[in-house]
């Protein structure tokens, strides 16, 4: 089962369940994720790293 089957997967479950505040939750980590990893190398990042 690759990455696909896991999102498949989880979008049963989420329809099933009806728990979308789960869906909000999981999207908003990817993004605060994809922020550190594409501002890393950048002049931006000692400022987003202290907010945390």
């Amino acid at each position: 089962m690759g990455k696909i089957g896991i999102i498949k997967e989880f979008t049963q479950y989420l329809f099933k369940s009806r728990k979308w505040w789960l869906a909000t939750v999981v999207i908003m980590l990817l993004l605060l994720g994809a922020l550190i990893v594409l501002t890393q190398g950048s002049a931006i990042a000692p400022f987003i790293y202290t907010l945390f």
